[in-house]
């Protein structure tokens, strides 16, 4: 079948960066292949595709054009110098169109973060894909557009509309989180210069600074092993390398660094365990010791671990310790249970649990252990799209995006909430959430300091590149904020029978692998649940009939997709016995409205060409 050429719409939004404050046309970029990446900067998967980018920035670099379209989730992600922020913050080197009303996503009709759409030198649309893990096809395919429009004649080379910015100078850029080490002094991981910092008591003076880049990409969790483990081992100091994904360890006494999980590969499976040093991991982004196990917080698959440490490297171990990696908000056994990109992480002082500051749901969570197993519990939090800064009864509270969580003297709990700019406070005693400070940039990280008996916060603010001392109010304000959801638009469809199919192109020289069953899977739920009548569940393939039940009006149809394909001989285009696979996945979260004689069909683009 023939296909009839769409031509690509117009990049409209409320301005540009990365141009030098010029506006950028589809007109001006005729003559290139263009690639349009939709993301949104809370998003780990989006920031995987960004690092997955790189390479094709820096081989097509004459005849490609990469443009980031930034189509917010979060209301704080709408802030035009919350965006200037994260475009620094991520490396982001090339044009950024800021998209806050969703203008040009919904002209190209995306649905999930992060899409990619490729437009050939001549202004059409070629393909649309979701998710991550798209490197090598896009490869291919920009080399196929390349070789197809140099014999047209209508390829053009030269440089681009991406203008570098200046450069900023600050002790710290953009610190992710904090910790106290033994002696007194504090260890900060300072994320976008890439090392681990010790401060002195002042928060101001160096002691050392660890790492560097090349060493470490992207820093993030810091734990401090008890004294006898870290005797044991011989380090002090483990750190969430997120960028590299590895855990690597920190001697303080001369600066020695090891890595101690992970391969530098990031985890394109669903789970993983094994040899420490053996197992891919993905952005890891928090850690904690809890139970003679440091647990991690692996943001990029959605799930805890927890890393078993040995004397001898050589015999650390990884396990999952919770979730499926599908990306939710779903409690009770660890292993059945959702979360969505967990990003803080603390351990009560009685050792009962180990609090978890869930972002993608705005949710303070925590992990336990009973007689059934390890355990997942929602305390604040409602689901992926639904936000805000409220305070209250834990059941109406509403977050923004937390990143960090430590808990109090008292035994209650402080998250920092970073999309919202405060510090709020849970207490489990009364079922109430308060809030203690506001007004803060991006709080990515909150601990105790107890100064005899005075006990303050250390909050590192992450966009203003410091961290402060924030007293503890008696009395924490009560806020009666606005609840928000996040603003996409709903997908209407016929109540009744719903045809659903994923398109799915294998990249030239690659084809799906049924020797061994169907290589496909979808994955299907609702919120609510009495959204779907019939269909949901795992099953292979990638169509499935769904009944949406006409007396739910609206709700979110949450869809996964994963398939495998393989690398096919390049002259018969079979399949070796022992070829190399590549799994392609994406999630969907699509907010539906149920209307008579909408379409009865949804076909959503997993790699469409």
């Amino acid at each position: 079948m023939t296909w009839p050429k769409v031509r690509a719409p117009e990049l409209v939004g409320r301005g540009w960066l990365n141009t030098g404050d010029r506006q950028v046309s589809l007109a001006d970029l005729r003559g290139k292949v263009v690639v349009l990446d939709f993301w949104t900067f809370c998003c780990v998967n989006c920031l995987h595709v960004l690092d997955e980018l790189r390479s094709l920035e820096t081989e097509f670099a004459d005849q490609l054009v990469l443009i980031g379209v930034h189509s917010p989730k979060f209301e704080h992600e709408a802030d035009p110098d919350a965006l200037a922020a994260a475009v620094e913050r991520y490396a982001v080197h090339h044009p950024v169109l800021d998209d806050p009303e969703l203008v040009t996503w919904r002209a190209y009709t995306a649905r999930a973060w992060p899409t990619l759409v490729v437009i050939d030198p001549e202004g059409y649309v070629v393909a649309q894909l979701s998710g991550e893990g798209h490197a090598h096809g896009l490869t291919v395919l920009i080399r196929e557009l390349l070789e197809e429009h140099r014999a047209k004649g209508t390829l053009r080379s030269g440089d681009g509309p991406y203008v570098p910015p200046p450069a900023a100078q600050t002790a710290l850029r953009f610190p992710g989180k904090v910790v106290r080490a033994r002696d007194g002094s504090y260890l900060v991981s300072d994320t976008a210069h890439h090392q681990v910092v010790q401060l002195e008591a002042d928060l101001e003076t160096e002691r050392a600074r660890f790492g560097g880049p090349g060493v470490f990409n992207e820093p993030q969790g810091l734990v401090v092993l008890p004294g006898d483990v870290a005797a044991r081992v011989g380090y002090d100091v483990l750190v969430a390398d997120s960028v590299n994904h590895q855990i690597a360890s920190i001697r303080l006494s001369d600066g020695q660094i090891r890595v101690q999980a992970g391969t530098g590969e990031q985890l394109r499976e669903r789970s993983g365990s094994g040899p420490a040093l053996k197992q891919p991991l993905s952005t890891p982004w928090d850690l904690a010791w809890w139970i003679d196990r440091v647990v991690i917080a692996m943001a990029g698959t959605h799930q805890l671990w927890a890393l078993h440490l040995a004397q001898d490297s050589a015999d650390n171990s990884v396990a999952v310790l919770a979730g499926t990696s599908g990306e939710g908000l779903l409690d009770g056994p660890a292993h059945d249970a959702l979360l969505a990109q967990p990003s803080g992480l603390a351990t009560a002082a009685d050792g009962s649990r180990v609090w978890i500051a869930d972002s993608e749901t705005s949710a303070l969570r925590s992990i336990a252990l009973d007689d059934n197993g390890f355990q997942l519990q929602t305390y604040v939090g409602k689901g992926l799209f639904d936000f805000g800064h409220v305070d209250g009864p834990a059941a109406d509270a509403l977050m923004q995006h937390p990143l960090g969580v430590t808990e109090l003297p008292d035994g209650s709990v402080a998250v920092a909430d970073t999309y919202n700019g405060a510090v709020r406070r849970y207490d489990p005693a009364t079922g109430e959430m308060s809030t203690l400070a506001t007004g803060l940039a991006e709080p990515s990280d909150v601990l105790v300091e107890q100064d005899g008996d005075t006990a303050r916060l250390l909050v590192v603010e992450s966009a203003a590149h410091r961290v402060t001392r924030v007293a503890i109010p008696a009395d924490a304000q009560v806020v009666a904020g606005a609840a928000r959801q996040t603003q996409r638009p709903e997908t209407e469809l016929a109540p009744g029978k719903l045809e659903l199919t994923v398109n799915f192109a294998p990249p030239t020289g690659q084809k799906l692998d049924h020797r061994y069953g169907d290589p496909t899977q979808l994955m299907i739920s609702a919120s609510p649940p009495e959204l779907l009548a019939a269909g949901d569940g795992t099953a292979p393939g990638l169509t499935r009939t769904l009944d949406l039940d006409p007396e739910v009006a609206a709700g979110v149809l949450h869809i996964s997709v994963r398939a495998a394909a393989c690398d096919g001989d390049p002259v018969t285009g079979e399949l070796p016995e022992h070829a190399a696979c590549h799994l392609y996945q994406q999630d969907w979260g699509i907010p539906v409205r149920l209307v008579e004689r909408a379409p009865a069909e949804l076909a959503l683009d997993l790699r469409g060409v």
